[in-house]
């Protein structure tokens, strides 16, 4: 199925500035929310619809990429996003619990929860030689990260020790106020929201519960990998906080140009420079393909410059490993721009053999659409 337009989504013209498209969304994924809408499966695809639109609108180069390209122009470059619980910051500062009074929960997504927490991803970019995304590859890399503590297990408390549930939160890492009607809820600045207090910090962490290491990765390259594409490798993130899972690593392929060869999707493009009388009489030729192979080019006699021939099944193999693209050789004339006298003498005779090229310009035809070149071919026969 086809993309619904971003600006459709939102509701806003082309137009609109930062302010209103930041406002657009916010009474979308305020309206959508999961915690507002539970079960409802629509809602939650209007509302991952909605934060895909804002990730993509929000940002000046991915804006000017989609107004450019359309969907095609950023394609992946939503993915990772979400949800922005920044943009209702300030409307919960201004209100307080008002979410809390009306029975809203977490909904603007600024309550800091207390318990074990999801570590971040991180993202690595990888650049490798077009060959190696023709092969495909294993290499190694280097991420800098923070794990787990072994000496405390990530709880952040020495060892023979454990965190204590917080006195003025109770845990929970706020804080309530009443104030009239409101209830007025903020984080706890003794245990700064994570419900817990450390008496006894542990000696390697300092608390923390995670170390900044360097770790070797191995990445498994798949063949056919084209630039732009990720690959994630689970639970190789930074170490969630409180004992939480790991986050996932995200490797990013930027692949270097060939010097002859192109690639359009798994298909892969190429112009030869082909003497006239190859053109001409017809032969073959050879030239490089991937993966150090030789490919034969088959010429008809007659060809004419520009003729793209294609070889099926000698493109970039499919990075799902079904099937491999074509490969597609454009032949090019070339002209000698020196020659000797015998080869002179030769081609004047062939000259004198042609019959004579007349070009006589007719009145185009209001109902003939072809092109030029298409005409210029009728005139010389």
């Amino acid at each position: 199925m086809s993309k619904r337009d971003f600006y459709e989504i939102l509701g806003v013209e082309r137009k609109a500035g930062e302010a209103e498209i930041k406002t657009a969304y916010r009474k979308l994924a305020l309206k959508y929310h999961p915690d507002r809408n539970a079960g409802d499966r629509s809602a939650e695809e209007r509302f991952k619809e909605a934060a895909e639109a804002y990730a993509i609108l929000a940002d000046p180069d991915k804006r000017a990429r989609y107004d450019r390209f359309g969907h095609a122009g950023v394609a992946g470059a939503s993915q990772g996003g979400g949800f922005d619980p920044t943009i209702f910051a300030e409307f919960n500062d201004i209100f307080g619990g008002l979410g809390d009074v009306f029975g809203l929960g977490d909904i603007f997504g600024t309550r800091r929860r207390s318990g074990p927490q999801r570590g971040a991803d991180l993202r690595y970019d990888l650049e490798i030689a077009f060959e190696t995304s023709a092969q495909g590859a294993e290499t190694t890399v280097q991420i800098p990260r923070h794990e787990s503590c072994e000496t405390c297990h990530g709880s952040g408390a020495a060892p023979g020790s454990a965190p204590s549930t917080c006195s003025p939160c109770r845990g929970t890492g706020q804080l309530r106020y009443q104030q009239g009607f409101f209830t007025v809820a903020r984080t706890c600045a003794q245990c700064r929201g994570s419900g817990r207090v450390i008496t006894k910090p542990c000696a390697t962490c300092k608390g923390a519960g995670t170390v900044e290491q360097t770790r070797t990765l191995t990445v498994r390259i798949p063949a056919g990998i084209a630039s732009g594409q990720r690959l994630r490798l689970h639970g190789e993130g930074e170490a969630g906080a409180q004992g939480g899972r790991p986050g996932d690593l995200y490797v990013v392929v930027h692949v270097q140009e060939h010097p002859f060869f192109h690639r359009d999707g798994d298909d892969l493009l190429c112009d030869v420079p082909v003497n006239f009388t190859t053109l001409a009489l017809g032969g073959e030729f050879t030239i490089p393909g991937i993966n150090d192979t030789r490919e034969t080019i088959k010429v008809p006699e007659g060809t004419q410059t520009g003729t793209t021939m294609r070889l099926r099944g000698k493109g970039m193999p499919d990075v799902s490993g079904r099937g491999r693209g074509d490969l597609l050789v454009t032949v090019r004339g070339i002209t000698p721009k020196k020659l000797s006298k015998d080869q002179r003498k030769l081609l004047e005779e062939l000259a004198a053999l042609l019959p004579p090229q007349v070009f006589e310009p007719q009145a185009r035809d209001q109902s003939d659409d072809r092109g030029l070149f298409d005409r210029v071919k009728d005139i010389f026969g």
